[in-house]
Formats: structure tokens, C-alpha cells, sequence
């Protein structure tokens, strides 16, 4: 079966900041993650140059097989890195960032990479599903103020103030990992593989597709996974969608953006019954 697939900005008319792709034998999502409006990065460049970048270099290099997932994601890294680095300060910890969850079909085998909080779904044969996300972001944010309610002042300074703290733990030895401008936090990601014939499928997200389960609890993974198989990506986003709408100040789900950015890839590799 051909891979599913779909990405939509969180809001209609702005940059999507994620980007999701596949090819024959690869599969890859990136959450691109910056500063707020008017802080200070070094960088001429967007968020979402960087994430559709590093994702087209990192479709490009996990290509290769020859290749560990991470050593690809630090080539991609590190070739983003060429891109600008005669342009813009490298060294300014507000960079742009992003998450990934990379898949790659090898042989009898899916192997998996998953970096900081996008996160990838194992949907076995005769087993719960495996969740595969970094939690080191979530464990920063853990010890932060909860944020005011979305579309105030407050909630605005608080946000900035959130960013600048994360900034201090960014790519950090006790803190967490994303791709930005450092190739050796490629070494940091989760990675692993699974035979095929113990799977039936899987699907990659970014934290914007994820949210149903993971922040709004309003499914459960093995409940996320019906909804892709039943009606595919753009079914989960849409169903997103319309619980963001029904929370607009984030009073029940306290959280950044009232909508994000949402992507998800979804591959079956046998029919369900």
C-alpha cells in the first residue's frame, strides 16, 4: 500500500511550518519550531525554510541505506548548516529548530528515528501499538508556568517567556534535542527497528496531529490509528481541527497556538480483517 499523507498550516493563509514527505522506502515529518514574532534569531531565514530544507535533505540522505538513520539526519543537519551559514549567525541559540520523525523501509525491516516531541506510531500485530516520542521537551516545559489563556497580553509574554527559557536547555546535556544547527544532536535521537511482518502499519506526526491523543486525551492511540486507517490523515487533522475550535482560549487545553500546524503520514503494510 502506498503511503497516506497530509500537512496543513494551523491557520489558513500563514507559512505551514512543518514539513512531510515520502518516497518509495522513506517517510519523514519535521515540526519546525522558533522564536515569537520580533525576537532576535540571526537568521534571515524562516521557519519553514528550514523545516521543507531539512526535510528534503533528510528525504534525500536516509535514501541511502548505506546509512544509519541518525548519521543522515546529521548529514541533512549539517548541509542545512551550508545553506546559510554565510548569510546568518549559526552561534544565536534562536535558530531555527525542528522535530523529526523519520521511517525507512530496509530489507524484512522498519527503521525508526524519532527526535524530541514528534512522534511515531508502531501499529503491531497482536499488540498494543508503540508510541516512540521524546519526552525531554515535556519534561522541561513540566517545570514551567502554565501559559495565560491563548489571545491576551499575558498569554503573549508568557509565550516569550517560555522561549527564552526553553532556549537555555535547547540542545543541552539535561535538556532536550532538536535539529538546528548542531549535527551531533542527531546522536540523540530514539532509533530503532522493527520486522515487518509484525507490523500493520505506521504512522509519523507531528505534534499538531498528535494532540488528540497526547495533550487533549479525546482518543487513545489505538483509537488515533482508526481514525487513519478508517478515514486516513486528512480525517485525523480534520477531527483536530474541529476540537480546537470547540476550546478557542485554550481554557480546557492549555497550550501554545490555538491550532497548529498538523501532519501525518500513515503506511499500511498489510489489510486489516
Amino acid at each position: 500500500m502506498s503511503a497516506l499523507i497530509a500537512s496543513e498550516p494551523g491557520t489558513p493563509g500563514r507559512d505551514n511550518e512543518d514539513f512531510a514527505a515520502v518516497s518509495s522506502d522513506v517517510l519523514v515529518v519535521v515540526d519546525g519550531a522558533g522564536a515569537p514574532r520580533g525576537t532576535a534569531t540571526g537568521c534571515r531565514h524562516s521557519v519553514a525554510w528550514y523545516a521543507r530544507n531539512l526535510g528534503g535533505l533528510l528525504l534525500a540522505a536516509a535514501t541511502d541505506d548505506r546509512s544509519g538513520l541518525a548519521e543522515a539526519l546529521a548529514v541533512a543537519i549539517d548541509r542545512v548548516n551550508a545553506l546559510h551559514a554565510d548569510t546568518c549567525d549559526l552561534t544565536r541559540p534562536g535558530s531555527p529548530s525542528a522535530t523529526v520523525a523519520l521511517a525507512r523501509i530496509a530489507g524484512d525491516r522498519l527503521e525508526h528515528l524519532v527526535l524530541s516531541d514528534a512522534v511515531l506510531l508502531l501499529d503491531r500485530v497482536g499488540a498494543p501499538p508503540r508510541v516512540v516520542t521524546d519526552g525531554r521537551l515535556a519534561d522541561v516545559v513540566a517545570k514551567l508556568d502554565e501559559l495565560p489563556p491563548l489571545g491576551t497580553d499575558a498569554h503573549t509574554a508568557g509565550l516569550r517567556s517560555r522561549v527564552e527559557q526553553l532556549a537555555a536547555h535547547r540542545n543541552q546535556p539535561g535538556g532536550f534535542w532538536v535539529a538546528s544547527t548542531q549535527p551531533g544532536a542527531a546522536a540523540e535521537a530514539l532509533t530503532g527497528s522493527t520486522p515487518l511482518d509484525e507490523l500493520n502499519a505506521v504512522a509519523l506526526l507531528s505534534d499538531g496531529a498528535s494532540r488528540l491523543a497526547d495533550r487533549f486525551a479525546l482518543l487513545d492511540w489505538p483509537g488515533l490509528l482508526g481514525v487513519l486507517r478508517d478515514g486516513g490523515p486528512d480525517a485525523l487533522i480534520q477531527r483536530t481541527r474541529r476540537a480546537e475550535a470547540d476550546d478557542p482560549d485554550g481554557s480546557r487545553w492549555p497550550r501554545g497556538k490555538a491550532s497548529d500546524d498538523a501532519s501525518a503520514i500513515y503506511r499500511r503494510f498489510r489489510e486489516l480483517l
